[in-house]
């Protein structure tokens, strides 16, 4: 749409209220009012807001941003009521001054996929959303209690969780988005909804609008939708396994896809594989980024902590879709270790850097690995020289650290931003006096 043909569309829509919507650095969606009369003044001039109260924006001193409307983002909010219809538009942050700002994770990726673009590619993401639903309790806080107890793929048609999934889909549908599939998933009270495959700022912005769209759909039910990496002890706990491939900007065909390999991956293929092998450990701090995340990283709940790729091998970081002929164009690699907690802006932008750097310095990946590395001990991952992920969100940001061409990806301003965050996080989590330690020691020391 140009702008004439958004305000043609808002009016028809009858909408009263536009929310234009923007991220912060740890993936928090901000947001800022306006009655849908200023929509026309705000698209010409933007927004003016305060940058210093946003999690990795501005110094108080240099606090003044302008958040600039993408009329493509447009889409009406199907909860809101008829008689205050809502829109919500995504924005781009920029300086007073007009230039891009660039700590804004959306920037950060359109920067990524400009390099990509730059070298002849278009990179394209599928992520799957894992979620848990809820009961909410009298009191005014959240039990981890699941409403249903289904397992993987169970149908029952008087499972309330199968209707919830319904309206979500049928909601995420009325604001754009094609959803490919919705399903329970291992744990009991988890789903699992799959966004369609597009190109990866709109897979990122599709990520945010499926997040918030799950959350206030599931409050119709009176339940509570949480995308928290491993809420309960002891189940399964919550990822984004995201799809991702290059496409060839100058005849459209999959840069992935080579028909004489075993695999059906090209050089260019195992050379953005070797990348992110490379980079896994400082990549883990953006991609699984909170204290929590590393819960759910921990052997034997079907979560990638070991390094390494294959096809049929679910333990691995990278797995390799099988290829089915006439599918060329579907050939992708499935990155596992990235959890629905992330911000996808940021998550995007470091995996597909990461990849790039393995094409550019035309890495090698190391021999596939068709067996359960669960099943693996010390001397078996020593001798196939298989890392693991960090076991910390200290040890991750440690490992960023270490890592120029993430830093590069974040860019300076936000890299330092994100660091400083997750350090004071680190450091709130690690003197916590938790439930475990006074059962463990109270009594016995």
């Amino acid at each position: 749409m140009d702008k004439q043909e958004l305000l043609e569309r808002v009016k028809a829509d009858g909408v009263k209220f536009v929310s234009l919507q923007f991220t912060d650095i740890l993936g928090t969606i901000k947001n800022v009012t306006i009655p849908a009369g200023r929509l026309e003044e705000i698209m010409e001039k933007g927004v003016w807001f305060d940058g210093s109260s946003i999690e990795g924006f501005a110094r108080i001193y240099e606090s003044d941003m302008v958040l600039m409307p993408d009329v493509n983002t447009y889409r009406l909010l199907p909860w809101e009521p008829q008689t205050r219809k809502v829109a919500r538009i995504i924005c781009d942050v920029h300086r007073p001054d007009g230039e891009p700002f660039e700590g804004d994770p959306r920037h950060i990726l359109k920067r990524a996929i400009g390099a990509a673009m730059d070298r002849g590619y278009l990179y394209n993401t599928g992520p799957e959303l894992e979620f848990f639903l809820f009961k909410m309790d009298a009191e005014p806080h959240i039990r981890p209690v699941p409403h249903d107890v289904g397992s993987y793929f169970d149908f029952s048609p008087r499972d309330l969780a199968s209707q919830v999934r319904g309206d979500i889909t049928l909601a995420l549908e009325s604001v754009g988005m094609e959803v490919e599939m919705e399903h329970h998933e291992v744990a009991t009270g988890q789903h699992e909804i799959d966004i369609r495959y597009a190109d990866a700022l709109t897979s990122a912005d599709n990520v945010m609008t499926l997040r918030y769209t799950v959350k206030a759909v599931s409050q119709t039910f009176g339940l509570y939708a949480t995308f928290m990496p491993k809420p309960i002890f002891g189940i399964n706990g919550s990822g984004m396994h995201t799809h991702q491939s290059l496409y060839n900007t100058s005849d459209g065909e999959n840069a992935f896809f080579d028909p004489s390999d075993k695999y059906k991956l090209s050089r260019t293929a195992y050379a953005f594989m070797a990348g992110q092998i490379e980079h896994a450990r400082a990549l883990a701090a953006i991609v699984a980024p909170t204290v929590n995340s590393y819960k759910r990283l921990t052997p034997g709940y079907e979560a990638p902590v070991y390094v390494c790729w294959g096809q049929i091998n679910r333990s691995a970081l990278i797995r390799i879709p099988r290829y089915s002929p006439g599918r060329e164009q579907s050939t992708r690699l499935e990155l596992r270790c990235p959890d629905p907690g992330c911000n996808p802006y940021l998550a995007f932008a470091a995996m597909l850097w990461a990849g790039l750097d393995g094409i550019e310095r035309e890495l090698e990946p190391p021999p596939p690995v068709e067996e359960n590395v669960y099943d693996f001990d010390d001397a078996r991952l020593r001798e196939l020289d298989i890392a693991t992920l960090p076991g910390t969100l200290k040890e991750a940001i440690d490992e960023l650290e270490k890592d120029e061409v993430l830093q590069q990806a974040l860019g300076e301003h936000a890299y330092q931003a994100f660091v400083r965050a997750k350090k004071a996080e680190w450091d709130e989590y690690r003197i916590q006096v938790t439930d475990w330690e006074i059962n463990r020691y109270l009594e016995t020391l």
